[in-house]
C-alpha cells in the first residue's frame, strides 16, 4: 500500500530517500492513470519538481497554483490523499484537477490554461491586505506560457509590488509541441550554456515586469530542485522570482517520452484516447480543401487532438497552431474570413468559451462565414467541472447571425462538413468525442431543416439533438411504445439554430418532449418551449440542471442529471401521455 508521506516525515527524508520517493509516485501515477485514465506524461515529468515543492516549502500554509491543473497528481500524493489515488477520476473520487473543496492544499481551482499568475497576484494581494507572510507559487508550462492573461498579470505585477515565485515548467509540449515566440524565447535562454545557470541579459523582458529571472535548472533532478528552491524561497522576503525548470514530458516511462503527445491523456483502460468525431473532420476537411484553396485549418494547440494532424502535414501553409490562445484564434479566423478565406476552428468546448466576447463581435457581428467545429461538447466524463462541454448551446444560441448544427452520427458530420464549405455565414458544429451510434442513410443538409426518424401516433414528439440525445430518444420510444401502446415520434434537430419553423408548426402532438446534452437555461429545450409558449403544447425538457457537473464516466453522469432513459419513459407514464 501506498502510504501518505505529508510534512515533516517528507523533509526528513535525505536525498536518497528523495529519489526513491519520486520513483515510487512515478509508479502510482502510471499504475492509476493505465486503470482509471488520466493526464499521464505531464504528470511524469513534475515528480521530482513537486517533490522538492513540498520538501522546501510549507503547504497548506504557502500557497501552490498549478496552471491549468492536470499535473498535479503528485502534488495529491504529496498532501494526504495518496491512498485514495486509486479513485482518481472515478465518480465520489478524487478529481484529476485541483479542487479547493476536496483539500486545504488545493489553494485554486483550474482547469484552463494561462489563470495561474493571476491567481497567485489576487491571493498576494489578499495576503499584504490581511498582513500574513506566506508564499505563493505559480507553475505554469511553457504551453500555458503563451496565452495572453499571462502578461495582463505581468502588467500589473510591479505595480502590486508583489511577492510571488513563478516557476515555468519547460517541457517544450502543450498537449502538441509548443509554437510561438515566447516558445523561442525560452528556447533561447535554456539553450545558452555559457550561461545556463545564471541570470543574462537575455532575461531582461522578465526584470521589466518587476521579476528576478533565476536561470534554467534541471526539473527532474531531485537534489538540484531542493537546492535552488532553497535558494530562491530566502529571495522571495524581498521581491518575485521567475524559474525557469526544464523537465521530461513524460520522465522515466519510455512509451510517454518517446510520444508525449500521444500520452498526454489516457482513457480508461490505459488506450490513448480515440476521437471518431476528430477523424472524420480530418478527413473531410482534408478532401475539402484539396478542391478549394481559400479552406484554412485552425487551432488552439490541439493539433492530434482535435483531428488536424493531416491537414497540417498536406496543407502546412494553410493550417496555423495559435498556441493556448483561443481569443486571438477567433478574431485571427474573422480577419481571414473578411479576407476572402473559409477558416475553420477546431476547438473543444470547453476551451471555446474564452473568446465568447470575440466569437460575438468580431465573427457574428461582421457576419462572418468561420466554422467553429465544436469537439468534446456535452459531458465530456471524468475531467469534471472545468471540461464539461453543456454551456455551448445555450451561449452560441444568442449571438445574431449564428448558425448551430449538430450532427446525429459521424456520417452526418460529414455531409455537415460538405455543407459548410458552400455557406456563407457563421456556422458552429458541436459534437462530442466519439460516436457509437448510426441512425441510418443522412438525407441532404439543408439550413434550418430537421429529419424525422420515426413517425409515431400524434401523442407526443420527442425532439433530440445529437447523438446522445437521439440514442435515448429512440430507446425511450421503443419502450414506450412496448410497454405502454404509445408511439412517440422521434425528430432528428440538425439545426438547433435556426429552428426548423416548418415542422414545429406541423406537429400535431400535444406533448412536446426535448433531450440535449447542454445546461437547461438558455439551451435547445428552452428555445423551443419560448417558441411553443401559448400554443396550448406541453413542453418537457431534458437538459442539466443550473449546475456544475462533477467527474465521472459520461454515462453515469448523464443518467444522474436525469437524462437516463427510464427518466423519459417514466415522464410519459406518470403524465398519462396517450
Amino acid at each position: 500500500m501506498f502510504e501518505d508521506i505529508t510534512g515533516s516525515k517528507l523533509k526528513s527524508l535525505d536525498m536518497n530517500g528523495l529519489e526513491a520517493l519520486c520513483e515510487d509516485i512515478r509508479g502510482k501515477i502510471i499504475s492509476s492513470v493505465m486503470q482509471n485514465g488520466g493526464h499521464l506524461s505531464s504528470n511524469l515529468g513534475v515528480v521530482e519538481l513537486t517533490v522538492a515543492l513540498h520538501y522546501v516549502f510549507d503547504f497548506p500554509e504557502d500557497k501552490i497554483i498549478f496552471d491549468v491543473g492536470h499535473q498535479c497528481y503528485a502534488h495529491k500524493m504529496l498532501s494526504g490523499r495518496a491512498e485514495q489515488f486509486s479513485s482518481l477520476r472515478k465518480k465520489g473520487g478524487l478529481s484529476g484537477f485541483p479542487k479547493r473543496s476536496e483539500s486545504v492544499y488545493d489553494s485554486y481551482n483550474t482547469g484552463h490554461a494561462g489563470t495561474s499568475i493571476s491567481a497567485a497576484l489576487g491571493m498576494a494581494k489578499a495576503r499584504d491586505l490581511a498582513g500574513d507572510d506566506y508564499n505563493i507559487i505559480a507553475v505554469i508550462g511553457d504551453g500555458s506560457f503563451n496565452n495572453g492573461l499571462v502578461y495582463e498579470a505581468f502588467n500589473n505585477l510591479k505595480q502590486l509590488g508583489a511577492r510571488i515565485l513563478i516557476i515555468i515548467n519547460d517541457n517544450g509540449m502543450s498537449i502538441s509541441p509548443t509554437v510561438g515566440s515566447m516558445h523561442e524565447y525560452l528556447e533561447a535562454l535554456k539553450n545558452d550554456v555559457e550561461e545556463r545557470y545564471h541570470k543574462n541579459r537575455r532575461a531582461g523582458i522578465f526584470e521589466r515586469f518587476g521579476l528576478e529571472y533565476d536561470g534554467v535548472y534541471d526539473g527532474n533532478d531531485v537534489a538540484e530542485m531542493v537546492a535552488e528552491l532553497t535558494k530562491v524561497k530566502q529571495k522571495l522576503k524581498s521581491g518575485s522570482v521567475i524559474m525557469h525548470v526544464m523537465t521530461k514530458k513524460g520522465k522515466g516511462y519510455s512509451l510517454c517520452e518517446d510520444d508525449p503527445e500521444a500520452t498526454h491523456g489516457i482513457s480508461e483502460g490505459g488506450e490513448a484516447e480515440i476521437t471518431e468525431y476528430s477523424k472524420v473532420l480530418g478527413r473531410e476537411l482534408c478532401s475539402l480543401a484539396a478542391d478549394n484553396d481559400k479552406i484554412v485549418a485552425v487551432t488552439a494547440a490541439m493539433t492530434g487532438s482535435v483531428g488536424l494532424s493531416d491537414f497540417f502535414a498536406k496543407f502546412p501553409q494553410r493550417a496555423v497552431d495559435v498556441g493556448i490562445c483561443e481569443e486571438h484564434a477567433a478574431v485571427f479566423c474573422a480577419a481571414m474570413a473578411a479576407q476572402g478565406f473559409k477558416p475553420y476552428f477546431a476547438v473543444y468546448s470547453t476551451f471555446l468559451q474564452r473568446s465568447f466576447d470575440e466569437v460575438v463581435l468580431d465573427i457574428c457581428s461582421q457576419n462572418l462565414p468561420v466554422t467553429l467545429c465544436i469537439d468534446r461538447a456535452g459531458i465530456s466524463g471524468a475531467d469534471g467541472e472545468t471540461h464539461q462541454g453543456v454551456f455551448d448551446l445555450s451561449y452560441l444560441s444568442l449571438m445574431p447571425n449564428m448558425a448551430i448544427a449538430v450532427p446525429k452520427d459521424a456520417e452526418e458530420f460529414a455531409e455537415m462538413l460538405k455543407f459548410s464549405a458552400g455557406y456563407s455565414g457563421p456556422l458552429a458544429i458541436r459534437y462530442p468525442r466519439a460516436s457509437y451510434h448510426t441512425f441510418g442513410k443522412c438525407k441532404k443538409i439543408e439550413l434550418g431543416k430537421w429529419e424525422k426518424l420515426s413517425d409515431g401516433d400524434g401523442k407526443v414528439a420527442i425532439l433530440a439533438c445529437g447523438e446522445r440525445a437521439i440514442w435515448r430518444a429512440v430507446c425511450a420510444a421503443e419502450r414506450v411504445q412496448k410497454e405502454c401502446g404509445v408511439r412517440p415520434s422521434v425528430i432528428n434537430v440538425r439545426f438547433v439554430k435556426p429552428l426548423d419553423e416548418g415542422m414545429l408548426l406541423e406537429l400535431k402532438e400535444k406533448d412536446i418532449i426535448t433531450i440535449e446534452d447542454n445546461a437547461l437555461i438558455g439551451g435547445f429545450g428552452s428555445l423551443v418551449a419560448a417558441r411553443y409558449s401559448g400554443s396550448g403544447k406541453r413542453v418537457k425538457i431534458f437538459a442539466y440542471g443550473d449546475k456544475f457537473i462533477e467527474h465521472g464516466g459520461v454515462e453515469e453522469l448523464m443518467d444522474d442529471c436525469g437524462l437516463a432513459v427510464k427518466d423519459i419513459v417514466s415522464y410519459i407514464k406518470e403524465n398519462e401521455i396517450g
